[in-house]
């Protein structure tokens, strides 16, 4: 294998591919199998297998570094253009107003270095326009006074003539501006951006920032409930930039010298953000979308589980219907996919249950479980999204129309 040609084996989720036993080194294959069990199932060579390879993608998409000549390209089943749809709707469509018209990468790679410039270049914008600043209180140990003084210690400790001061120093070393850099910095270490394209950008925009801020690892749900205001408003966008980076940043290793970071996105977790985001916007006013509701089992032992979503009516708060999905192609919904969403139904005490997948079943699903009915329903993400979301809407609001009647009544 050449070290200066790089070989990238593509895997397309769920579609399991064989490799030849010299095709992936077997330390690459260990490596695969110990830190990334959860993004691709890995098989030995076996007789099993034929003695090569199997390897299957599970449902991430993204690329993996092995190490300075080789790396796994996690391929997503729908256009690259249906999954920037989807970030648009999961992580904020005002964080994606940046990009302009730059949303027609052909590749997952492509999308990823497209983001990164476009975080680089708004920081540098940033750095010239000046960036947030606030009031910090230091506590210092100075040969002059500054602030006010620690009058207890300096009697306590006469023989020490440094003086203890805490004042306030308006400075950039704050939470902001410490999200851009460590995203930055991780950025650059990613391998996918490419010297000729984002990666001077990238260096740039971080060494701007290297110099005023504190370069401390941050963690995606530190760009998540964050408070602005009129002299930061401009950050929000760039916060969920970082945070989509820092949520795609999977565990790293160690290659030699050189830290090799991957990007993973979990496209179930994001198909799941995206109709939840997509109902919430656009919903009737008198309903309103709980997300990932948790329901506790027993409370001595700690049994919980999380609803994915529950239509609950805005005005009383009772629940209309419940909503799992299922970014998966199937034949038919699964017992297991069933067995769940009923459970959530009979936790909420409603009588409507769904389950939402991509793309429609070959053998739809229309059913009564006792009491409670249960449908296959579709937002399609190989589609403009606001018409997917809206044939969702007209699959589950008749329903949830006549749920609303019932309670009226009952009431």
């Amino acid at each position: 294998m050449s070290t200066t040609e790089r070989v990238v084996i593509a895997l397309e989720e769920y579609r399991p591919r064989l490799l030849a036993p010299e095709e992936l080194p077997l330390a690459a294959g260990e490596l695969l199998w110990r830190q990334y069990s959860n993004q691709i199932k890995v098989e030995f060579p076996s007789p099993a297998t034929g003695g090569q390879w199997r390897l299957t993608a599970q449902g991430w998409v993204g690329h993996i570094p092995l190490g300075p000549a080789l790396s796994i390209a996690l391929q997503p089943k729908v256009p690259v253009r249906s999954l920037f749809a989807m970030l648009e709707y999961a992580y904020g469509q005002k964080t994606f107003q940046l990009l302009g018209g730059l949303y027609e990468a052909l590749s997952l790679e492509e999308l990823y270095e497209r983001l990164a410039a476009v975080l680089a270049r708004a920081v540098l914008r940033r750095c010239r326009d000046g960036l947030v600043r606030a009031y910090v209180n230091q506590t210092e140990e100075l040969s002059v006074v500054r602030g006010s003084l620690n009058v207890r210690r300096m009697a306590a400790r006469p023989w020490d003539v440094r003086l203890e001061c805490t004042y306030q120093e308006h400075t950039a070393d704050i939470d902001d501006n410490q999200i851009l850099a460590w995203t930055l910095f991780v950025i650059s270490r990613s391998g996918l951006c490419r010297p000729e394209h984002a990666l001077p950008a990238v260096r740039h925009a971080f060494r701007q920032l290297q110099g005023v801020t504190t370069l401390r690892p941050v963690a995606a749900a530190d760009c998540v409930g964050r408070r602005y205001h009129r002299l930061n408003a401009d950050y929000a966008p760039l916060h969920a930039l970082c945070r989509f980076f820092l949520e795609a940043s999977g565990p790293h290793h160690e290659a030699g010298d050189r830290a090799m970071v991957p990007f993973l996105v979990d496209t179930a977790q994001l198909y799941e953000q995206c109709v939840a985001n997509w109902l919430s916007a656009h919903l009737p006013g008198d309903l309103r979308l709980v997300k990932q509701e948790p329901y506790i089992i027993d409370r001595r032992s700690g049994l919980a589980f999380a609803i994915d979503l529950v239509l609950r009516a805005r005005a009383s708060g009772r629940a209309l219907a419940v909503l799992d999905t299922k970014y998966k192609r199937v034949d038919t919904p699964s017992t297991d996919d069933v067995a769940q969403v009923v459970t959530y139904a009979e936790a909420t005490g409603c009588h409507e249950a769904f389950l939402i997948y991509p793309t429609a079943p070959h053998r739809p699903l229309d059913a009564m479980l006792g009491n409670i009915r249960v449908r296959s329903v579709v937002f399609a993400v190989d589609q403009q999204l606001d018409q997917a979301g809206a044939q969702l809407l007209r699959s589950i609001l008749p329903a949830e129309q006549t749920s609303r009647e019932l309670l009226g009544r009952s009431l």
